[in-house]
């Protein structure tokens, strides 16, 4: 008699243990969504479906301001850094393998292995000698901040998809004369479209959820929406945050949900 292949799912306890973690990580966030559209001023207490504080967060002038402030900064720096990490990913793939290849790929990919905070605080060191020096208290420095911390969200998956990509095609373009611009441009961008798109999303949505490194970085009236809900919370928690966060929770997993559409392997 052939032994069945070994499987979690028939372990011991395996259902339970897998409803109690996806309780844990998902009952705060539903209630989080069920509150915001509560009609009592409370927070805990329960007191009728309404969409007031939807209402009150959409005619809240500081909250439009924060929010077009994030997208700007989220859509500038998820632009600059899929590009940069583009031009990085072709850097270090449609090559042949050369020494310092391996130290690049975790230069590149310093922000996800160095404590957010580490990197505010530099930044902050940075930024503040710039300011001094020339004057400027743009949004400049936000921009340039989320950008860089943004590249390598992007680079994993371009990189990941070019290494899936077949060479044979690049490969026939340049037999039949085509530049390296011509290949390029008809060959190589359009099948790794897909993984470009999907780097950007990735890089928005890590910049519009950004904290850390904005609350170090900007300048006074430089609230971006996650900024701006850090400060309304340490003075009163309100429920127009949660209406705030549940707006935000759904443009992240729309866009998450077309990230995982685009990279997912298809037979």
């Amino acid at each position: 008699m052939a032994e069945r292949a070994f499987s979690a799912t028939r372990l011991p306890g395996f259902a339970m243990i897998a409803v109690a973690v996806f309780l844990v990580l998902y009952l705060p966030i539903f209630t989080l969504v069920i509150f915001s559209f509560n009609d009592a001023n409370s927070v805990a207490i329960w007191g009728g479906f309404s969409l007031r504080w939807y209402q009150i967060a959409w005619a809240n002038d500081a909250v439009k301001e924060a929010a077009v402030r994030s997208l700007i900064i989220a859509t500038s720096a998820a632009l600059i850094a899929t590009t940069v990490a583009t031009m990085a990913a072709l850097g270090t793939t449609r090559r042949a393998a050369f020494k310092g290849q391996t130290l690049i790929y975790v230069i590149i990919n310093q922000p996800l292995m160095v404590p957010e905070i580490v990197t505010a605080v530099a930044l902050l060191i940075f930024f503040g000698f710039i300011k001094v020096t020339t004057g400027y208290q743009g949004l400049g420095y936000l921009i340039a901040a989320h950008s860089a911390f943004c590249v390598p969200f992007a680079y994993l998956p371009i990189r990941a998809r070019l290494e899936g990509m077949d060479l044979s095609l690049e490969t026939a373009a340049a037999d039949l004369y085509a530049t390296p611009w011509q290949t390029f441009r008809k060959v190589t961008l359009p099948l790794l479209l897909p993984g470009i798109i999907a780097g950007a999303m990735l890089a928005f949505v890590i910049s519009l959820d950004d904290v850390v490194i904005t609350e170090f970085v900007k300048s006074g009236g430089q609230d971006t929406l996650p900024t701006y809900m850090l400060g309304q919370i340490r003075r009163a928690v309100t429920p127009d945050v949660n209406a705030i966060s549940t707006a935000l929770l759904v443009l992240t997993v729309l866009l998450l949900t077309v990230f995982f559409l685009l990279t997912r392997t298809r037979d």
